[in-house]
């Protein structure tokens, strides 16, 4: 596989002497121009990879369905219409639909096309870095607008509000790459956006913050004086470093209060993983055009949108028998929810203002210590995803922070990208199994999702490099203490 295309100035493909293989000879590459960067995205031999036509929904493969979410008041399963005063009529749709595809619109598609399909590139240099027999690939989303997979999820949202005439959107952003893709999003339809980013990112990434405000969005830092669940997490903690719940609370709450405003989610809900599911589907037909077959799928979870968008794809192949990959998820340790949450119904947010949702938690009032992948300080993970594990689909491991950013360095220094402190998990996830390949001499091909970019993480980055970077704990009692306080529902 050509790992690295180099273009000249005017663009012109490499000429035959540039191939190594009678394969990589047929191969037609195909430029994409986002932002001003030029970005080779892999082919098949006859075809190119085109974006996907169509989203998939695993729920409609799963030999059990999920359990359903249910109202906060009543414990009753949700019905659509409880929804409407957060969301716009075709969110809810997919959010409930059992379709196994549902079509991606023309103007959704045109918009994609800024940056899709991304990437698929052959880590070889980290190879030979590792002296590892794999072969490792990432799939990198790092080349859309926004510099992560989020815009995947935030184009469409906002295109399906504009075409039912809400005029602003509110949402949470943690680390701030949600909130810089719908705020990007929101720019293209002129919809009105407003986020709160958690304070300990807010303070942590401030050009996060100032990408959001480029593109027109208002920002707070959550917890905030401007909603009732701020201000009662103030009271209770005036230097409290937030969490995603928290932030969640307060958008919800304002979505609720205005009649003209919707709320936006980037992660968690089913329509989220729905419109994700672009990565695994090129990652599919990349896989196929070079004739690979994975053994191991590697992504990051915080939520769980970037680890369904590359997993949930392979997951129905393994599920028809076709392949059959180990799909392994990686959480920080210290907010390890998969590995150490329990499986129950809660809130998605501190206040309990939305739907129970059945999951693997923490316990809604569960804060995380501040590690720098704010993306993943989130107390439960995915609905869908915990269900996933709950059936053996998958499996999951949590890794401290230093030793993520041990691998990112490694990954910087040989494939030449800085990675988000996110994806960083699955690196360093990815490096340890490639170490054990090199120990058993296995030729295990790996993919790992490398779902942005660190351009705007490098004070995380100094505090490594210092030596002031510290693995910050977990706490049992602190979440013994906040599961506590989850619902008792019978189910």
């Amino acid at each position: 596989m050509i790992t690295h295309t180099i273009f000249s100035a005017n663009n012109q493909l490499p000429t035959p002497p540039f191939f190594h293989s009678k394969v990589e000879k047929q191969w037609a590459m195909q430029l994409r121009v986002s932002n001003g960067c030029k970005v080779r995205a892999s082919l098949g031999s006859h075809k190119s990879i085109e974006i996907p036509h169509q989203w998939y929904n695993l729920i409609a493969d799963l030999p059990v369905k999920p359990p359903p979410p249910l109202h906060p008041n009543t414990y009753e399963p949700i019905k659509p219409q409880d929804l409407s005063p957060l969301f716009p009529d075709e969110i809810i749709k997919q959010e409930t639909t059992a379709d196994r595809f549902v079509d991606i619109p023309d103007e959704v598609r045109d918009i994609y096309s800024l940056w899709r399909p991304t990437p698929l590139i052959r880590a070889k240099r980290l190879e030979k870095l590792l002296d590892t027999p794999a072969r490792i690939y990432y799939k990198y989303e790092g080349v859309s607008p926004a510099g992560s997979h989020k815009p995947n999820s935030a184009v469409p949202q906002a295109w399906y509000n504009v075409k039912e005439g809400v005029k602003n959107v509110v949402t949470e952003t943690g680390a701030g790459q949600w909130g810089s893709a719908l705020a990007f999003a929101c720019s293209l339809f002129g919809l009105g956006c407003e986020v709160w980013q958690v304070r300990a990112s807010y303070d942590q990434k401030p050009y996060r913050r100032l990408m959001m405000q480029t593109w027109g969005a208002k920002v707070h830092p959550s917890p905030s004086m401007i909603t009732e669940a701020g201000q009662s997490i103030l009271q209770k903690d005036p230097s409290s470093p937030g969490s995603l719940g928290i932030a969640i609370s307060e958008a919800v709450e304002v979505a609720a209060k205005n009649s003209d405003t919707k709320y936006c989610l980037g992660s968690v809900l089913n329509h989220v993983l729905l419109h994700q599911s672009v990565i695994g589907e090129e990652c599919l037909k990349q896989m196929e055009a070079i004739g690979e077959t994975p053994d191991i799928i590697i992504g990051c979870t915080g939520g769980g949108s970037n680890f369904a968008g590359l997993s949930f794809p392979f997951i129905r192949e393994k599920l028809n028998k076709k392949i059959n990959p180990v799909i392994r998820a990686v959480e920080p340790a210290a907010c390890p929810s998969l590995t150490k949450g329990v499986y129950t119904y809660d809130y998605g947010d501190t206040a309990g203002m939305t739907p129970l949702m059945k999951m693997h938690t923490l316990g809604h009032n569960f804060v995380p210590d501040p590690i720098h992948a704010g993306g993943l300080r989130y107390h439960g993970m995915a609905p869908l995803i915990s269900h996933v594990y709950e059936l053996g689909l998958m499996e999951a491991i949590s890794i401290p922070q230093t030793e993520c950013f041990e691998g990112a360095i490694k990954f910087a220094r040989s494939e030449g990208l800085i990675p988000a402190p996110e994806p960083t998990h699955a690196i360093a996830a990815t490096i340890r199994e490639a170490i054990r390949c090199r120990e058993t001499r296995e030729a295990k091909v790996i993919v790992t999702a490398m779902c942005g970019h660190g351009h705007f993480d490098l004070p995380a980055y100094e505090k490594y490099l210092q030596g002031n970077m510290v693995d910050l704990s977990f706490s049992e009692e602190k979440m013994k203490a906040s599961l506590a306080n989850v619902p008792h529902v019978t189910a």
